[in-house]
């Protein structure tokens, strides 16, 4: 039953991520911590999402506009690194509050919920109907960049405040997939330089020590297949639709986030 939940909910959720452009680590981190402690979840997970983050560039990575890469991907870098660098001395304050749900144990800390009222305000402008028409003006793509690099450094959570910036970018579906896959790889690779070589294998090791290693390649494989079928249908897809499914994971993301469950 562990496999078929794990394998439906990262083949559901990947799909989904094409073309959201974020959710699948912080989706599929819950349905892992049903099987492991959470430190091992979260390395399951960080091990799914940057696997398949490789996969997606390859996909659809040539769709990726070069403008809107330069402008909002390289300040995302910039910012990432020193995202990255503060991580160690914020990781230091305790948690806001804690609680327990079964035999796990979840915290709140003040940077996920200063990213969750980020995040669930850009939900707002999304799927508000008087603001249905709001858009970011290009000018402010390196804004966007610094933000979502900044916090993708500090907490991974770099895609729900992408998202939004990207959406009104004026690109078409493959552009926007393109766009997303190629700013994710450029910030999660920066950040792992800077978190160290260590960190990488630390989530390995802590995966196969505790036997998750079956979970880990059968959440890879599905993610693969979702995002590979997904992308077969980018031009059916409409840049509305993806507004509105963005404005929806949005709100799901923030309230995750605010919760301490990732």
């Amino acid at each position: 039953m562990d496999y078929v939940l794990v394998v439906v909910a990262a083949l559901i959720v990947s799909a989904i991520a094409l073309y959201s452009g974020f959710g699948l680590g912080t989706l599929l981190l819950p349905v892992f911590a049903l099987f492991f402690p959470v430190p091992v979840a979260v390395a399951a997970t960080a091990v799914v999402h940057l696997a398949n983050n490789i996969f997606r560039l390859g996909l659809v990575g040539r769709h990726a506009n070069r403008r809107v890469v330069l402008l909002f991907a390289l300040p995302a870098v910039g910012a990432a690194i020193l995202g990255a660098l503060l991580l160690a001395r914020v990781s230091s304050i305790p948690p806001l509050a804690s609680y327990h749900l079964g035999s796990q144990e979840f915290s709140v800390s003040t940077v996920k919920l200063v990213v969750a009222i980020l995040i669930a305000g850009f939900a707002v402008l999304e799927l508000a109907p008087t603001l249905s028409n709001w858009k970011v003006a290009p000018r402010y793509l390196p804004v966007g960049g610094l933000l979502s690099g900044f916090f993708g450094g500090l907490s991974g959570q770099q895609g729900a405040l992408r998202a939004p910036f990207l959406a009104s970018a004026g690109l078409r579906t493959a552009g926007f997939a393109g766009t997303t896959a190629v700013a994710a790889i450029m910030v999660d690779v920066t950040r792992l330089a800077v978190y160290g070589p260590t960190i990488l294998r630390q989530s390995y090791s802590t995966v196969f020590e505790h036997g998750g290693a079956g979970l880990v390649v059968a959440a890879i494989i599905a993610a693969f297949l979702g995002t590979y079928l997904s992308s077969r249908y980018l031009k059916k897809i409409t840049m509305s639709t993806i507004r509105k499914l963005v404005g929806v994971l949005l709100v799901i993301v923030a309230v995750v986030l605010a919760a301490g469950l990732v």
